[in-house]
């Protein structure tokens, strides 16, 4: 039998916050674990909203690794599951021994089978039984040896009141977005392409859309979200706004009995505390996007199509699993970045998958004569890639955001020229990548290179996640510009850093 669940105007307007909550919230709270008052203030917080009944979790003992569920969606505590929708489904694994904390994104278009209901996509299981027949389902179709010793469902209704609370989150925005809700059954957006700051709606916008990409895009999306928060919000900010940050999280998340209690939150959050430097660690879900269906007969552009469903072959799910689990030593960690990157940037030739145009580039900086600094431009860009130069968005009329000369303030306010330069490799994939440039030399995003190399006689700063740049920045005395991977890191180590040695002053 086959029941998918229709996924609700309301569920589509809360796609992420979750992430975001657990880490800064949790990470809130590692300076009031010395103190038993203190933590059964934080244990008041989350006893706003009941516990989850009868969560299927595995109690960790104090000091050792754990598996977080974290759940987002529109559920309100108390009402019933079938009334709830979930599009966030991530594993987070702390182990005191690693030096990352590990992210894994479940696709909510996964098929699977559902135990008692058959073929569905897997966020239909929520909808159905809740987290307890969310996690049966995943035990059962992707990782049988999964065992979660904490599960978090975030109502995503927090989200924009958190983003503020933390001062808005600089973002590095691939493409324009742009929607129309009045012309489409999509959610409205209009967000720029750039290096820029994203408040409360805007940023939920951002990480919630999957109007012309997919599944496994806007999970790569809110990862990255997530990873610029942790890395711009300091110790100092979480301690200075602990209640405020705590009272948000509780108000909309329910976890399992035992984060009700101060042995639980004490066992969670000393492992928090120990974890907070660690870096972010993205595992890629090895998915498999299926065909899609045909649009319904006669229908219309205002028809929503029902999106595709994705799958995965049982190895490559074992060995993402067996990543997720994995512990990170540090040395290692630098040394295979550093391998990495430097077999990319060890050559001063061209990296093969290449083409020149900078005759594009400089119609582009042609276009950017407002910019307010030196626009430079690749010579070099991925081969049968396209310069989005003048593109109108979804609805005819609306102005192009490419390529785009504006101004980006800092921490203080202070402006700063800025401006970029949008390709695209894949639109139906989602894979943008872009240059950006600014007079701001010290943007959060720049905080922490894995490695510097010198190519050309050009110093380039080198930052990878996992293995795979995903951003190569370089120095002038003018301003600071980058290469931004895309999303989902396709561009391999050796074009990126290729790419970023043959940038050009191209007026």
């Amino acid at each position: 039998m086959r029941r998918l669940i229709p996924r609700s105007r309301a569920g589509a307007l809360w796609r992420f916050a979750l992430a975001a909550l657990v880490v800064i919230a949790f990470a809130a709270t590692t300076t009031a674990v010395a103190g038993l008052l203190q933590v059964r203030q934080v244990s008041k917080y989350l006893s706003a909203t009941p516990s989850l009944p009868h969560a299927q979790v595995t109690i960790a003992d104090p000091g050792q690794p754990q598996t977080l569920l974290l759940i987002g969606s529109d559920h309100r505590a108390g009402t019933p599951w079938s009334s709830a929708n979930t599009d966030t489904m991530l594993l987070v694994r702390i182990d005191p021994n690693s030096s990352t904390i590990n992210l894994l994104s479940l696709p909510r278009d996964l098929e699977v089978q559902v135990p008692g209901d058959g073929t569905a996509k897997l966020n239909a299981a929520y909808s159905l039984g809740g987290p307890n027949l969310l996690l049966q389902t995943i035990r059962d179709n992707v990782f049988p040896d999964l065992h979660v010793n904490h599960i978090l469902d975030v109502n995503f209704g927090g989200f924009e009141d958190l983003v503020n609370a933390i001062g808005c989150v600089y973002t590095d925005v691939d493409q324009r977005y742009y929607n129309n809700t009045a012309v489409t059954d999509y959610s409205s957006i209009d967000v720029q392409p750039g290096y820029q700051k994203l408040c409360g709606a805007d940023a939920l916008a951002f990480v919630r859309f999957r109007h012309t990409d997919s599944d496994i895009v806007r999970n790569a999306r809110q990862q990255d979200f997530l990873r610029w928060a942790k890395d711009q919000y300091s110790e100092a900010d979480l301690i200075a706004n602990e209640g405020m940050l705590l009272k948000i999280f509780g108000q909309h998340v329910q976890t399992d009995h035992n984060l009700h209690t101060t042995d639980g939150l004490i066992n969670l959050f000393n492992l928090v505390a120990f974890s907070s430097a660690h870096e972010i660690k993205q595992i890629p879900f090895p998915a498999i996007l299926l065909p899609c269906p045909p649009p319904p007969p006669n229908a219309t552009s205002q028809v929503q199509q029902t999106p595709c469903y994705v799958t995965a072959e049982s190895g490559p799910e074992a060995a993402a699993y067996q990543k997720l689990m994995s512990v990170t030593p540090a040395q290692v960690t630098t040394s295979a970045n550093r391998s990495a990157a430097g077999a990319a940037s060890a050559a001063a030739t061209p990296a093969a998958g290449l083409t020149a145009d900078l005759a594009d580039g400089r119609s582009q900086a042609k276009a950017l004569r407002n910019a307010g600094m030196p626009v430079y431009a690749p010579r070099m860009i991925v081969a049968n890639c396209t310069v989005q130069d003048g593109v109108t968005p979804a609805q005819a009329g609306v102005p192009s955001g490419y390529p785009r000369g504006y101004v980006i303030r800092d921490q203080s306010g202070d402006p700063h020229a800025a401006y970029r330069m949008t390709l695209v490799i894949n639109p139906g994939l989602g894979e943008y990548y872009g240059v950006q440039g600014t007079t701001w030399q010290s943007p959060p995003i720049l905080g922490k290179p894995t490695e510097t190399q010198v190519v050309n006689g050009r110093q380039l700063r080198l930052y990878a996640n996992g293995g795979k740049i995903s951003l190569v920045a370089w120095d002038t005395l003018q301003g600071v510009y980058w290469i931004s991977n895309t999303l989902t890191d396709t561009i391999p180590n050796r074009q990126m850093v290729s790419i970023a040695a043959s940038l050009v002053q191209a007026r």
